[in-house]
Order: C-alpha cells, then structure tokens, then sequence
C-alpha cells in the first residue's frame, strides 16, 4: 500500500544504523530516477550522483567524515553539483546547490517510499572526498547519502517549530 506525501514526509527520519541487508540495485535506481526527475532553475539540472557499493572507495568517502557510524552504510551516494552548468540569477546568485538540494530531497523521500532509510550529511571534508573520488574542478562534493535498511526503528521525531514560527501572511 502506497504511502500519501504527507505520511512519507513524516516517516522519513536520519539514520545512523544500517543493517547489513544489500540494497537492491533495481531500489538504487529507482531512487536516482526519483532524483533525475526533480525540477532545477531553467531545466539544467547541474546534478552528478556517484554511487560507492565499493568497500575500499566507501572508507575513502568515510575519512572524510568524524561519525563512524558513515562505515556501517551499504551504499553511500555522493550528490555532487555541477558549476559549470548550474543557472546563475543576473546578480551572480549560483542555483547549483539550491538544484542538488531539490533533487537529494526526492532521492531521499523516494528511499523512504521503499523501504530504505538516508541521512542527510553535509558535514565533511569535501576537499578529501573530490580527491578520494578523482573529480573534475567543475564538480562539487555538496552531500553524501548514506543508503540502506534501517537497523533501528524511527526515533522520536526531533522538535520542529511550529508554523506561526516560520510563516507570515501577506508581509
């Protein structure tokens, strides 16, 4: 039974802790199509995955990270952004990392759909993870996304402001 958005958007949670479970290469790519599909500033979707299932390139990608938790992920994509064909607004505003982010947020929710659970980690070294991965200057490690089965249940949603916290009306 498929889930509506609002559930899915309220069952998506950050795991830390993976079961060993393979994830299936069929999910892998239904998730990056969800990813493929987002919307991005004049179409250009400025957006490189690289999935690492790889043992060895996966502890590269995790030196580049203090959790070690990172390890224990099956699969762990790296969304990179794309400069040199990111959409620029006329004062110079790059879109690459507004347009990475939209498409990590489908790829994530698409995860949540099947099963599988994400976390999203911006805190890392992603001078060491361009290197690790042998990237071109025009590539941007912006997330990485660990992917797999979650070994833990939900935890307890986090506090979330309330919405007279983070709307106005008319103003």
């Amino acid at each position: 039974m498929s889930q509506s958005f609002f559930e899915l958007a309220a069952a998506r949670y950050s795991v830390r802790t993976f079961s060993e479970k393979p994830v299936e290469r069929e999910k892998i790519l239904q998730i990056l199509d969800a990813a493929r599909l987002a919307p991005s500033a004049v179409n250009y979707q400025p957006w490189h995955f690289i999935v690492a299932d790889d043992q060895e390139l996966k502890s590269k990608i995790c030196q580049a990270y203090r959790g070690e938790w990172l390890q224990s992920a099956p699969v762990i994509i790296v969304a990179c952004g794309n400069h040199d064909l990111s959409w620029k607004r006329r004062d110079g505003k790059d879109h690459c990392d507004v347009d990475v982010a939209i498409a990590v947020d489908h790829l994530i929710l698409a995860a949540t759909a099947l099963g599988l659970g994400t976390c999203w980690v911006c805190a890392f070294d992603a001078q060491q993870v361009h290197s690790a991965l042998e990237l071109p200057d025009n590539l941007e490690p912006i997330v990485l996304i660990p992917l797999g089965y979650p070994g833990d249940g939900p935890v307890p949603l986090k506090k979330r402001k309330s919405l007279d916290e983070i709307v106005t009306w008319n103003r």
